[in-house]
Parts: C-alpha cells; sequence; structure tokens
C-alpha cells in the first residue's frame, strides 16, 4: 500500500462467523500498521452467505465493532432501518451493494435511502459493472449522491444517457 502511494485500505471482517476473532485480530493490526505510516483503515462488515444477518441490528453492531477497533470508515450493507447503523457508528459509513434487485430504479431508491439515512457514499459492484449500462448507472448514481436527486430524477438521468449511449452505437 506504501509503495502504491494507496489513500486508504480496507479489510473485511466477519462478526458472528466461525472466523470472527481472526478477523478482529486481522483488522486491529492493520490499523496499528496504518496508523504508523498515516493510512487509514476502512472496515468491510462482510456477511457473505450469511444473507439473514443484513438487518440494522447486526450490521450496526458490526459496524461499532469496527469503529471501536480503529476503522475510520465502514463500509456496510443498506438495511431497512439503515438510519441506526450510521446513528450507532462513530466513523462515516459508506454503503455497500445492499440487496440484489431488479431494475435500475430499486438500485436508486436503496441509494438515495441510505444517503437520506446518514451515509457519505456508496461503493456499490454488481448493480453498475453487471449492469448493460454501466456508465448510465454510474451517472445516475452520482446524481443522487452529489446533486442530491431523486430516485425519479435519477432513472430519467439513467434513460436519457442509455439513449445517448446506443444512438452512438
Amino acid at each position: 500500500a506504501i509503495r502504491l502511494n494507496a489513500s486508504a485500505v480496507g479489510i473485511s471482517i466477519f462478526v458472528g462467523s466461525d472466523y470472527e476473532k481472526e478477523s478482529l485480530l486481522n483488522l486491529s493490526k492493520l490499523v496499528d500498521e496504518g496508523e504508523r505510516y498515516g493510512i487509514p483503515v476502512m472496515a468491510v462488515t462482510a456477511v457473505g452467505r450469511e444473507l439473514d444477518k443484513r438487518d440494522a441490528r447486526y450490521l450496526g453492531l458490526a459496524c461499532r465493532i469496527a469503529a471501536e477497533l480503529g476503522a475510520r470508515v465502514v463500509k456496510s450493507y443498506w438495511c431497512e432501518g439503515f438510519e441506526k447503523v450510521v446513528r450507532g457508528c462513530p466513523v462515516p459509513v459508506v454503503m455497500a451493494g445492499g440487496p440484489q434487485v431488479d431494475s435500475e430504479l430499486q438500485v436508486f431508491e436503496f441509494v438515495w435511502d441510505g444517503m437520506q439515512k446518514g451515509a457519505i457514499g456508496v461503493n456499490l459492484g454488481r448493480n453498475i459493472w453487471q449492469n448493460d449500462f454501466p456508465v448510465p448507472m454510474i451517472k445516475a448514481i452520482r446524481a443522487i449522491i452529489h446533486r442530491k436527486a431523486t430516485p425519479k430524477e435519477a432513472q430519467e438521468i439513467f434513460d436519457s444517457e442509455k439513449e445517448k449511449g446506443q444512438k452512438k452505437s
């Protein structure tokens, strides 16, 4: 990370799993190393296959543990009651991808909801790069985050950008 001049590093923690202790120890060690060199650590509250744990209580506890161990930022999944996750975490929360959804509008809705409830940004994966139109998705989500666009406005941006891209092809 130092050789690459990284601005930050990230590590997943697995609260409630068989490897909870090891993942939390790894976070603590990485925070110590990062602090030594001025590199902040983002903890990712990984859930993996245990999808039933994606509730506000579980994610809130996992985020709080990460912050207490020294993470400067926490990446967590969107969930119902996301404001409880953010409110209970003493460091900024970046929203992860959230649930697998069937439409772009549903992505825009959970991104908008998470931003309204205190996320400082998003770190989305499959909802962008698995979309047939990733650039329009990025532009629409950017509008929600930086221009406070509503989900409907984001959908309009997506549709317009998608149409422009199809005309160029």
